[in-house]
């Protein structure tokens, strides 16, 4: 019988198919199968990783086969331990696990096993109950992990190896006369804001002080291994113990906020935000390293930070030309920035959000390299215990679906919480995958220090009451062994108090720094309080030869027949005859034409995202050609000239919106020199992401004056599809917009609403978003019927030099001096709106377009009716409900703003978005033309 044999015999069947599955991969040369993501070759922003091959020593399977009992026992230990684990502060472990009984596993009392080669660090014979005590201190000590599920067997040999490595570490006595020292630190700092603060809500690390060993730790690893850049997504529990003691933030600055003031200098245009997201962008100097650290915004929506952050790291990753954007084969995402994400343990394991953003992890255009996990794991959910907080063990079980690795470690040990960073830091930087750290820990007050836990949870808190603090029984500790004295350890915290104190009195004079548009933000400007007109035309000749590029596919590739003559061979054709060009040409000419912006020196990217959108949810855009013969995918603006700098990147989505358009927030917030666009299926599942609409990207401005300038693309149109697949909810954007009812608006309202009804407007809009200099949200109510509509074509012309967006159409089918009424529309109602006057043979209605909702164009409005002298009757027709669409947001603005009182056609109000009957759906199309035409 072969050793290989032998040794698969040992393995449970779980972990024979993960060893037969890893030689199937390797035999394939990529990880796995469906990792190819249709292309071997790699497209920008995606190159695909061969994994090096992995296999057993004959020795090791030797070894392991001699001693099968034994290392099947090792393994129960490896796989079953945590279970047993002393990882909770407030209470021993008492569990029963039958796994780690040795009678299972056929061993004696009597023998002495030879387990040299089978434990780390374990050379010698031993009996049954050294081993015992051997795999208990290892396993079952005061740290726990779970890796027996890691895809490959690589990982977990080698995750089992560093572990038992790692948690017989020592620190040094300076490392831990250090860690005591930040320890009292930021208790002090808690005592302090106590004394000063006693009515401020400030989220407080009491009970959690050592995940100040956690991050500095974790820091100092990343910047030994050359890491650069850690970018950090945080809650509200201990922030400011984080930001005031490892991240260099002024606590006067906390004081000031703490005392009603702002954080940003007088005069600028901003409204704050709590306490509790304060963020930090600081070097620091770590082991005779740097590393930059980006603490990011967040709101009071748990987790809704973490895809934020993860689009932050790949956009600062493609500035850096890091991993999937480098020319060197070798490059890694992750190289020089990191993600460290830190949770809630009831929010982990209760915001869906989180299952969204780990399942980007190893997805095409989304991975990072492996995020940096910790839990600060309170064991409670502002009042509810922590076992109702989930139906798992562990607040971490999450982290299973996608197999990553979690430690659990006891909070109450500071050494420990840094062998866990020690650990986890290792495992991402040698797979690059992610990895969490579950720090066991408690929370000294309520939700807040505010809050009265008694009433919910008084066993609990009574047993936190009797406890002394982490800090004083660590401090107390290295007293006792001759490290530290009693004197050393007042005067650590007395120092720190008198800091806080010299800090407390600089409040009333201290102005505060804006720290905006710098770096790759400078030369942008804060939008102004006027209208402006951008040239954002294009020379033809070079329309025609960027159009041509735009379907141009290398010999030898097999595109589809049926593409080669809708899409290549119609495009160009067009594209000759310059006429009548449809939406996706248009789009193909805007993105083109920024990307050429990069040959001229303006280096211009564009990251298209979302479901589908390669192909286009309506078979459309086909930016992304098939090979129809490998599979292999080819992305023709990406080859458009030799010395082309500037590309697209296609990142065709998972089926999520929440984290996916979260994601592109932070890639756009990061990198204002790419045109982000996220594109729903269909304008109606936005909502799937409301929470990143509501808390990132309509206020994140106003917050916290961070620019985006993300566009967002939302097919929207009444056409019979029913209640899912017919609105936007447009009136809900509209609804978030700061735009004014009594004043014109400026170019500084919090975003941009429009709903463009010609291909040229949308191509103006898209290479506005670059051009300008200045970034903003932009919100497309974009096209589904009027797609391949001839009557909403465009002509090259439309797109020349001196020509620009429209944020209003004018009627030039009528004679002004003839008008009697004057119909106002929004969208692609107005193509059926025409229609029926001609079919109706009315020669005396204008129909006006509002391309721009938000910023409402009220001078050009003004401008527009001057011409109708005549006019007496003027409606507002819409194909949405009269409680949805922009009647609600727009008649208010032409009573005060136009002198214009508006009549309302269009559908009745209603609970649902649309109706899901045909016949209904006619009746209501009949009644909306007949009450526009005949009010």
């Amino acid at each position: 019988m072969s050793l290989l044999v032998r040794y698969m015999r040992l393995l449970g069947p779980h972990t024979r198919q993960q060893v037969f599955r890893n030689t199937y991969s390797v035999c394939l040369g990529s990880s796995l199968p469906h990792r190819c993501y249709r292309s071997l070759k790699g497209v920008y922003g995606y190159k695909p990783q061969e994994p090096s091959p992995f296999l057993l020593s004959d020795d090791v399977i030797q070894r392991r086969a001699e001693e099968s009992n034994i290392f099947r026992f090792i393994c129960a230990y490896r796989e079953f331990g945590h279970l047993k684990a002393d990882i909770n502060p407030l209470q021993p472990n008492e569990r029963l696990v039958p796994e780690l009984e040795p009678r299972l596993y056929n061993l004696s009392v009597d023998k002495t096993y030879n387990i040299k080669g089978l434990i780390a660090g374990c050379d010698e014979s031993c009996t049954l109950e050294q081993l015992q005590s051997i795999l208990q201190d290892k396993y079952c000590g005061h740290i726990g992990a779970e890796f027996s599920y890691l895809p490959t067997l690589e990982e977990r040999e080698w995750f089992a190896t560093a572990f038992e490595t790692i948690v017989g570490e020592v620190l040094t006595t300076q490392e831990r006369i250090r860690l005591a020292g930040d320890l009292l630190r930021s208790q002090a700092f808690d005592n302090f804001l106590a004394t000063k603060f006693q009515s401020v809500k400030r989220y407080g690390g009491e009970g959690a002080e050592s995940i100040v060993g956690y991050f500095k730790e974790t820091f100092k690893r990343l910047a030994q291994d050359g890491v650069e850049h850690a970018v950090m997504a945080l809650a509200h529990r201990g922030r400011l113990n984080l930001l005031s003691g490892v991240l260099q933030y002024p606590p006067v600055v906390m004081f000031q906020k703490m005392k009603g003031l702002p954080e940003f200098p007088p005069g600028m245009h901003f409204t704050g935000d709590v306490l509790s997201h304060l963020v930090v962008s600081v070097d620091l100097e770590m082991a005779e390293h740097s590393l930059h650290v980006t603490m990011l915004p967040n709101p009071s929506h748990l987790e809704a930070v973490n895809p934020v952050a993860c689009g932050k790291t790949r956009a600062r990753q493609k500035s850096l030309g890091e991993g999937c954007y480098s020319s060197d084969v070798s490059a890694r995402a992750g190289d020089k920035v990191v993600c460290i994400q830190v949770h809630g343990d009831a929010a982990l394991a209760g915001q869906g959000v989180m299952q969204e953003t780990l399942a980007l992890s190893n997805a095409p255009h989304f991975a990072i390299g492996g995020a940096l996990h910790v839990s600060i794991n309170n064991q409670i959910g502002y009042t509810t215990p922590g076992e109702r907080t989930r139906s798992s063990d562990y607040c971490t079980d999450i982290a299973k679906m996608c197999s990553m690795p979690v430690i659990h470690v006891n909070g109450g040990n500071p050494e420990a919480v840094v062998k866990a960073a020690h650990l986890a830091v290792q495992y991402q930087r040698k797979f690059r995958r992610d990895v969490f750290v579950d720090l066991v820990c408690w929370r000294r007050w309520g939700h807040n220090e505010l809050d009265n836990p008694w009433f919910t949870n008084p066993l609990m808190y009574s047993n936190i009451d009797s406890r002394r603090s982490v800090p004083d029984t660590y401090a107390d500790s290295l007293v006792t062994e001759g490290i530290l004295t009693q004197e050393e350890v007042v005067k650590t915290t007395s120092d720190h108090m008198a800091f806080l104190a010299e800090q407390f009195k600089l409040v009333d004079s201290h102005v505060p720094k804006a720290t905006q548009l710098e770096k790759q933000w400078s030369g942008l400007v804060h939008a102004p309080g006027a209208i402006e007109v951008w040239d954002t035309g294009v020379d033809i000749a070079s329309l025609k030869y960027l159009g041509a590029k735009s379907v141009y596919v290398p010999e030898g590739f097999n595109v589809s027949k049926q593409l080669k003559r809708s899409h290549i061979d119609t495009r160009l054709q067009k594209l000759t005859e310059g006429r009548c060009l449809d939406w996706a040409t248009c789009e193909a000419l805007a993105m083109a034409s920024v990307l050429h912006q990069g040959i001229l020196g303006n280096s211009f990217n564009i990251r298209l995202s979302g479901q589908d959108v390669g192909r286009g949810t309506f078979s459309q855009r086909h930016c992304m050609l098939v090979d129809q013969a490998t599979d292999e995918m080819y992305i023709p603006l990406n080859h458009m000239s030799e010395e082309q700098a500037g590309h697209i990147e296609v990142a065709n989505s998972i089926l999520s919106e929440e984290a996916v358009l979260g994601f592109e927030y932070g890639m756009s917030v990061e990198s204002p020199n790419t045109l982000c666009i996220w594109e729903a299926q269909f304008g109606d599942f936005y909502n799937g992401a409301q929470i990143m609409i509501d808390t990132f990207v309509s206020s994140g401005e106003r917050k916290w004056l961070t620019q985006s300038g993300l566009v967002m693309v939302l097919p929207h149109g009444y056409d019979g599809a029913g209640p899912e697949h017919s609105s936007c909810h447009i009136e809900r954007f509209l609804q978030n917009c700061d735009s004014s009812e009594t004043s014109p608006d400026g170019e500084d309202v919090n975003w941009i609403i429009v709903n463009p009804t010609t291909p040229a407007q949308y191509f103006h809009l898209l290479r506005r978003q670059m051009l300008r200099n200045y970034r903003k949200p932009l919100i497309i109510a974009g096209p589904k019927m009027i797609l391949r509509l001839p009557a909403a074509s465009s002509d090259l012309e439309d797109m020349a030099p001196g020509t620009h967006f429209h944020p209003i159409i004018g009627d030039k089918n009528v004679n002004p001096d003839s008008v009697k009424k004057i119909i106002f529309v929004s969208g692609k109602h107005y193509y059926a709106l025409v229609s029926e006057r001609e079919a109706r043979g009315i020669t005396d209605t204008a129909i006006i377009r509002l391309e721009c909702l938000c910023p409402f164009p009220t001078n050009d409005i003004n401008n527009e009716l001057l011409k109708y002298k005549k006019a007496k009757t003027f409606v507002w027709s819409q194909e949405e409900h009269r409680n949805m669409g922009a009647w609600v947001f727009v008649h208010s603005r032409f009573e005060n703003l136009c002198s214009t009182k508006l009549q309302y056609a269009g559908r009745e109000v209603l609970g649902t978005t649309a109706v899901g009957i045909g016949e209904l759906h006619k009746q209501e199309v009949q009644h909306v033309m007949h009450q526009t035409f005949t009010c």
